[in-house]
């Protein structure tokens, strides 16, 4: 489905009353922070407002729910709002990414609309605007609040300015404008504090993930001429090195210190043995493209998917598809 417009965004955050927000499984800082952002100022404008996830947040991002606004789903937790609520689902537009809360909370919704950053996948069925220019979905529900004269808090200005870290690198990935300088610029205004996010973000893992790292670096394979890494986390890796999943996380931009390095692959099994694939780029490669052909997305230089083969399967069909792509980048095919 198109995407609908800045001001269909504005309309469907103002014209309702009570609001859920979700975001998709895996929940990132993205995610929760425009969550939380947007949450404080729907609720400054007299709204009602409940935030109902999937799954729990990772430990390495408690620091941006400090109330415990998100909620995560278990059955018989959720009583919908007896006069009706609306769905809001931020920072993805496809609702087979929404985990184990979709069936119940799309299906109550009156009216569904999401707000994302990402690339849309092909036969996305939500309404919704997406932007694909703006750096973050944290970006852009500070220029839906902005709009909506609502006002911001110190707590959610620091959720949404993690969102921002988070998904720009520290303000270095392609899409970090000067529009989102301004956005950051309002939100350690609103009380967001940089250096004390940068260390609850950066400066606060764990011995375990630390012992993972080493591991994960250390099954480093180099393809298509020196020019690819991938890197493999199983979950025989996360037992030894006392790690959680989520600790994972930051490993898939390791190679790309290289220069030589165009593609980062990581291929990480989780606890129950389920394989994720995550692809990074620095731009000759449309990674979304990649991984949308697995059912997965995201944006040029960032993507990934749920792996639907084992893992020597997703191996060789991942570095055939990268391989191609960068023979084609370099002939301009």
């Amino acid at each position: 489905m198109p995407s609908k417009g800045f001001d269909d965004a504005l309309r469907f955050f103002t014209a309702h009353e009570n609001y859920v927000l979700t975001t998709h499984e895996g929940p990132d800082a993205d995610g929760i922070g425009s969550e939380l952002v947007l949450a404080a100022a729907l609720e400054s404008l007299g709204k009602r407002v409940r935030i109902l996830n999937s799954e729990a947040l990772a430990e390495r991002y408690a620091f941006m729910d400090p109330k415990k606004r998100v909620q995560a789903r278990k059955d018989g937790e959720f009583a919908p709002y007896t006069d009706g609520y609306v769905l809001a689902v931020m920072d993805t537009s496809d609702e087979t990414n929404l985990g184990s809360a979709a069936g119940q909370i799309l299906g109550g919704a009156k009216e569904v609309f999401f707000l994302d950053h990402h690339e849309q996948a092909p036969g996305n069925r939500l309404d919704g605007y997406a932007d694909t220019t703006a750096s973050s979905t944290s970006e852009l529900a500070l220029e839906i609040i902005g709009r909506l004269g609502a006002r911001l808090d110190p707590i959610s200005a620091r959720a949404a300015y993690a969102g921002i870290v988070f998904d720009t690198g520290s303000f270095i990935y392609p899409k970090t404008t000067a529009r989102t300088f301004r956005a950051a610029v309002a939100l350690v205004e609103a009380g967001a504090v940089p250096n004390e996010i940068y260390k609850a973000m950066y400066e606060s893992a764990s011995v375990g993930a630390l012992l993972l790292q080493q591991r994960v670096l250390s099954s480093m394979e180099l393809a298509g001429d020196g020019r690819v890494a991938i890197q493999t986390m199983l979950k025989a890796d996360l037992e030894a090195a006392g790690a959680n999943y989520d600790d994972a996380e930051p490993l898939i931009n390791i190679p790309l210190h290289s220069k030589n390095i165009e593609v980062s692959i990581l291929i990480k099994e989780n606890a129950e043995g389920r394989l994720r694939c995550s692809l990074r780029s620095k731009g000759e490669v449309n990674v979304s493209t990649i991984a949308q052909s697995f059912g997965g997305g995201g944006h040029r230089t960032a993507a990934g998917f749920k792996c639907p083969q084992g893992l020597a399967e997703t191996k060789s069909e991942v570095l055939q598809k990268v391989s191609a792509a960068l023979r084609a980048a370099d002939t301009g095919a």
